[in-house]
C-alpha cells in the first residue's frame, strides 16, 4: 500500500549483528555531513532528538517544527514525537516505536526507525516501470550490470558477495575509475573493499559496510549518486531527440525546396520549347522533332514524373512530422508551393498537348506533300520512260524500204501506240494536277515542279502532232505492199496451233508421274502409245505450214521484192517448229518409253511383294482366329481332370509358340514392303499391325488360361474340393455364361446362385444376402464374377478354413500352454526360414507373466486374418 509497518519485536530482524549498525551510521553520515556534522554512536547521538530532526530535513528537503533545546526528558521526547510526527506524515506506519525507546537508548527501536526512514526516503522513491521500490532497484541494477560477465543480479544478497556486481555498477557510469577485465571472481573481498573506497573516494558514497555485510541499502546510494547522471543523460536524449527531429525537418525542407526549384527550372527551360511551331521543309526533318518529342516523352519526362510525385509525397511527409512534433506548418519559398509547381506542370502538359497536336498535324501535312512529290517524280518518270525516244520513232522513215507486211505491222504498231498515246493523256492531266495541288500546299521545291511539269506538257504537245504526220504517212504506204500480207497471216494463223501442240507434248513428255499399282502404270503406257499414233498426222501439218512460207519467198523472188524481216503476225519461225519437233519425234519420246518401261517393271516387282505378303498374311490370320477360338473352347468344355487340361494346354501353348518362324518371316516380308514404300495391298485385309495384336493376344490368352487352370489346382488342394465338384462348378457357370464371355454378369450369377440353392430372390432378405455374396465375390463392385471368384465363393462355403483362433491354439501348444513364446521354442518346433518369419513379425509380450524374450504369438495370430476369419 506504499505504506511502511515496523513492530518493536520485530526490530531483531535488522539488528542482526553490529555489521548493521555500522552500516546505518554510515547512512545517517552521508547526509548529515551535509549540514555540518555527524553521529558516532547511532544509539546515543539520536536520544535528544536534535540530530534526528536534522537528518530528516536533510533527507527530505523539508523543514520541520522547531526543536526544543532543553536538556530535560520531556524535552527530549518532544524533539524525538515531532521526529516521528514528521515519519509518519510521509506515510510510514511506526507500529510499537515511541520517543521514550529513542530516548531511553533501545538499540533495536533505534535501528528499526533507521530501517524504517531509508525505507522511505532512500529506496522507496526509486520507480523503475511503475515497479516496487525494492523492485524497481533491483530492475535498474540488473539493466546496469546486464552486458558485464560473471555478473547476474537476482537478489540483495547473494548476487553482489562476489563484490562484482558493486564494481560493474561504477564502470557503468565511471569506467575510467575501475579496470573492470583485473578483476577476478574468486577474489571477492579484493572486489568489495575496492568498490567500497572507489565509492567513497570519487561518489561520495560511505563505506556503509565491509566486505561481509548486508547490500541494500548501499546498492540505494549508488542509485542516487548515478540518478543525476541518468537524468542529465535522459535530459540530453530528449534534447538530441528534438535537434535530431528538427534537423531532419530542415533537411526535408532544404530538399524539397532544391527539388522544387530545380523541377520548376526544367519546365521553364522545358516550355519555350514545347512551344515552338516553325516548321520544318523535310519529313525528315519533322522525323526528328517526333523522335526528340518521343525522347522527351521516354526519358526525360518520366523522372521528372518521380520528382513531382516525391516532391508531394515529400511535402506531405514534413507536413505530418511538423505536426506531429508540435512544429509549425512549412511554408516553402514563394512560387514554390506545391500549388506553384501543379500550375507550372498543368501549363507544360498544356503545351506539350499543343506541341504533339502541332507535330502530328505538321508529319500529316509534310506525309501529303512528300506523298504528292512522290507521286510526282513517279508519274513523272513513268511518262518520261515513256516518251523516252517516242520522237525519234515517230519521226524515221522505215516505212520507204519495208514491205506490206511491215507497213502493216508498223500501222497497227501506230495504232496501238496511238492508242497507248490516248492512255497516257490521263497520266499528263495528273501530273498537271498534282503539281498545281504542290503549290498551294506551299511545297518547298515547288520551282523544280513547275519546270519539270512544263517540259512534260510541252513534249506532249509534240507528240501529239508527229503521231498524226507519221499515220499520214503509213496509210500512204499501206497499199503498196499487199500481196504477201495474206500468205504471212496464214501461216501465222496456222503456226500458233502447231506451236502450241508441240510445246504441250513437250510438257506432257517430261512432266514426272506417280503410280502405286501396275493398273496405273499400264494406263499411263496406253496413252504414250495413242499419242505416238498421232505424230504421223502432227508430220503432215508441219509440212503444210512450212509450205506457206515457201510459198512467201517464192512470190517475193518472182516479183523482186525484198523481204525486210519476218512474219509480222507471230514470232514464230519455221527454224524454231522445226527445233521443236525434232526434239519431241528423237529425244522426249524415247526418253517417255523407257521411263514407262522401267516403272512397270518397279510395278511388277511391288505387286509380287504384296502377293508375298498376302499369301502368308492370309494364311497366318485364319490361323490365329482359330487359334483364340479352340482356347475358348478348352476353358469351357473342362474335358478330364485339371491336371489333364493344364498338360494339354501347356502342349497346346508348345504348338503356339512353334508357330513364332511363321510370324517372324512375315515381318521380313512386311518390312521388304515398307522399304519399297507400298502403302497397300488389294490381296489382303490383314496388316502387320493388326497380327502383331492377334499373336500377342494369343499369347496372353494361353498364359492366362494356362494360369487360370493352375490358380483351380490350387483351390482344389488347398480347400479339398474334389474334381466333380470342379466340373459341377465349372458347369454351372457355363450353363449361364450365355456369352461366353468367361464372366457372369449381376444377374446371370443370381440366377447360378438360385440353381445351386442360395435364397436370394428379389425382396430385401434375398437382396441383403445377394449384396453380401457380391462384395465377396466382387471387392472393386466391377459388376462381372470371374470362375476364379466363384470357385473361391464355393470353396469357402462348402469346405472348413483354418481361423485365428485355431492358429492361436496351435502356437499354445508349441508354447507349452503359455501365453507367450520364445524365439528359442519357434527354432525349435518350426522349419528354420518361418522360425525366422514369425520370430521378425511378432511383438514383445508385455504380459504379467512376461519374461525376457517372450513374443506375443496372439496378436500375430490375429493379424494373419485381419481380426477375422480367412
Amino acid at each position: 500500500n506504499g505504506q511502511y509497518e515496523m513492530h518493536g519485536r520485530y526490530g531483531g530482524v535488522f539488528v542482526k549483528c553490529l555489521h548493521q549498525c555500522c552500516t546505518f551510521t554510515a547512512w545517517c553520515n552521508s547526509h548529515l555531513r551535509k549540514a555540518g556534522t555527524q553521529i558516532e554512536n547511532i544509539e546515543e547521538d539520536f536520544r535528544d532528538g536534535l540530530k534526528l530532526m536534522l537528518l530528516l530535513e536533510v533527507i527530505s528537503g523539508e523543514r520541520l517544527p522547531k526543536p526544543e533545546r532543553g536538556k530535560m526528558r520531556v524535552h527530549k521526547i518532544n524533539n524525538v514525537n515531532k521526529a516521528l510526527d514528521f515519519i509518519a506524515s510521509k506515510g510510514v506506519k511506526l507500529v510499537s516505536i515511541g520517543a521514550e525507546e529513542i530516548v531511553d537508548g533501545n538499540a533495536k527501536m533505534t535501528l528499526g526507525m533507521i530501517w524504517t526512514i531509508i525505507l522511505r526516503f532512500a529506496i522507496q522513491d526509486i520507480s523503475v516501470e511503475e515497479t516496487s521500490a525494492k523492485e524497481g532497484l533491483l530492475l535498474w541494477c540488473q539493466r546496469k550490470t546486464a552486458p558485464y560477465k560473471n555478473v547476474n543480479v537476482q537478489n540483495f544478497h547473494i548476487s553482489w558477495k562476489d563484490g562484482l556486481a558493486f564494481n560493474a555498477l561504477i564502470h557503468r557510469h565511471r569506467p575510467e575509475l575501475i579496470d573492470y577485465d583485473k578483476l577476478r571472481k574468486d577474489d571477492p573481498v579484493t572486489n568489495l573493499n575496492n568498490a567500497f573506497e572507489v565509492a567513497e573516494r570519487y561518489l561520495d558514497i560511505p563505506k556503509m559496510l565491509d566486505a561481509e555485510g548486508e547490500f541494500m541499502t548501499y546498492v540505494s546510494c549508488f542509485y542516487h549518486a548515478f540518478s543525476g547522471a541518468q537524468k542529465a543523460e535522459t535530459a540530453a536524449n530528449r534534447i538530441c531527440k528534438v535537434l535530431a527531429v528538427n534537423q531532419e525537418n530542415e533537411h526535408l525542407m532544404e530538399d524539397y525546396e532544391k527539388l522544387a526549384s530545380d523541377l520548376l527550372e526544367w519546365i521553364r527551360r522545358t516550355i519555350p520549347w514545347l512551344e515552338n511551331r516553325a516548321p520544318e521543309k523535310t519529313m525528315t526533318e519533322m522525323q526528328q522533332k517526333l523522335e526528340d518529342f518521343r525522347d522527351y516523352r521516354r526519358v526525360h519526362k518520366p523522372p521528372k514524373v518521380q520528382e513531382k510525385c516525391q516532391l508531394e509525397i515529400n511535402f506531405n511527409t514534413l507536413q505530418t512530422k511538423l505536426r506531429l512534433s508540435n512544429r509549425p506548418a512549412f511554408m516553402p519559398s514563394e512560387g514554390r508551393m506545391v500549388s506553384d509547381i501543379n500550375g507550372a506542370w498543368h501549363k507544360l502538359e498544356g503545351a506539350e498537348k499543343g506541341y504533339e497536336e502541332w507535330l502530328l498535324n505538321e508529319i500529316r501535312r509534310l506525309e501529303r506533300l512528300d506523298h504528292l512529290a512522290e507521286k510526282f517524280r513517279q508519274k513523272a518518270a513513268i511518262h518520261e520512260s515513256w516518251t523516252d525516244g517516242k520522237e525519234a520513232m515517230l519521226t524515221q522513215k522505215d516505212y520507204e524500204t519495208a514491205t506490206l507486211s511491215e507497213i502493216k505491222a508498223l500501222l497497227k504498231k501506230h495504232e496501238a501506240f496511238e492508242s497507248d498515246l490516248a492512255a497516257h493523256q490521263d497520266r499528263v492531266e495528273q501530273i498537271a494536277a498534282i503539281a498545281q495541288e504542290l503549290n498551294e500546299l506551299d511545297y518547298y521545291d515547288s520551282p523544280s515542279v513547275n519546270a519539270r511539269c512544263q517540259k512534260i506538257c510541252e513534249q506532249w504537245d509534240a507528240l501529239g502532232s508527229l503521231t498524226q504526220s507519221r499515220r499520214e504517212s503509213l496509210e500512204r504506204t499501206e497499199k503498196q505492199l499487199e500481196s504477201i500480207d495474206e500468205l504471212y497471216l496464214e501461216y501465222a494463223k496456222r503456226a500458233a496451233p502447231f506451236n502450241n501442240w508441240m510445246e504441250g507434248a513437250m510438257e506432257d513428255l517430261q512432266d514426272m508421274f506417280i503410280v502405286h499399282n501396275i493398273e496405273e502404270i499400264q494406263g499411263l503406257i496406253t496413252a504414250h502409245d495413242q499419242f505416238k499414233s498421232t505424230l504421223p498426222e502432227a508430220n503432215k501439218e508441219r509440212e503444210s505450214i512450212q509450205a506457206i512460207q515457201a510459198e512467201v519467198q517464192k512470190i517475193a523472188q518472182y516479183n523482186g521484192i525484198k523481204l525486210a524481216g519476218n512474219n509480222p503476225y507471230t514470232t514464230i519461225t519455221p527454224q524454231s517448229i522445226d527445233k521443236k519437233w525434232e526434239k519431241v519425234r528423237s529425244q522426249l519420246v524415247p526418253q517417255r518409253d523407257q521411263a514407262l518401261q522401267e516403272e512397270l517393271a518397279r510395278q511388277q516387282s511391288n505387286d509380287h511383294l504384296r502377293r508375298q505378303f498376302a499369301n502368308q498374311a492370309n494364311m497366318i490370320g485364319p490361323w490365329i482366329q482359330n487359334k483364340m477360338e479352340e482356347i475358348g473352347r478348352i476353358s469351357i468344355e473342362m474335358n478330364g481332370t485339371l491336371e489333364d487340361q493344364l498338360t494339354h494346354l501347356r502342349q497346346y501353348e508348345q504348338s503356339i509358340i512353334e508357330y513364332k518362324p511363321n510370324i517372324d518371316q512375315l515381318e521380313g516380308d512386311h518390312q521388304l514392303i515398307q522399304e519399297a514404300l507400298i502403302f497397300d495391298n488389294k490381296y489382303t485385309a490383314y496388316t502387320m499391325e493388326h497380327l502383331r495384336v492377334g499373336w500377342e493376344q494369343l499369347l496372353t490368352t494361353i498364359a492366362r488360361t494356362i494360369n487360370e487352370i493352375e490358380n483351380q489346382i490350387l483351390t482344389r488342394d488347398a480347400k479339398g474340393i474334389s474334381q466333380e465338384q470342379l466340373h459341377e462348378y465349372r458347369t454351372s457357370f457355363n450353363h449361364f455364361d450365355k456369352d461366353h464371355s468367361g464372366v457372369l454378369h449381376a444377374e446371370e450369377f443370381k440366377a447360378c446362385l438360385i440353381s445351386l440353392g442360395y435364397d436370394v430372390e428379389n425382396n430385401k432378405q434375398g437382396d441383403a444376402e445377394f449384396a453380401r455374396i457380391m462384395g465377396i465375390v466382387d471387392p472393386n463392385n466391377s459388376g462381372a464374377v470371374t470362375f476364379q471368384a466363384f470357385i473361391d465363393f464355393m470353396s469357402r462355403e462348402t469346405t472348413d478354413t483354418d481361423t485365428a483362433d485355431q492358429v492361436i491354439a496351435s502356437f499354445k501348444i508349441l508354447a507349452g500352454d503359455k501365453n507367450y513364446i520364445t524365439a528359442e521354442e519357434l527354432r525349435r518346433e518350426l522349419p528354420p526360414d518361418q522360425a525366422e518369419y514369425c520370430i521378425a513379425r511378432m511383438a514383445p509380450y508385455t504380459g504379467p507373466d512376461a519374461v525376457p524374450g517372450a513374443l506375443d504369438y496372439m496378436s500375430f495370430s490375429t493379424a494373419l486374418y485381419g481380426e477375422s476369419d480367412l
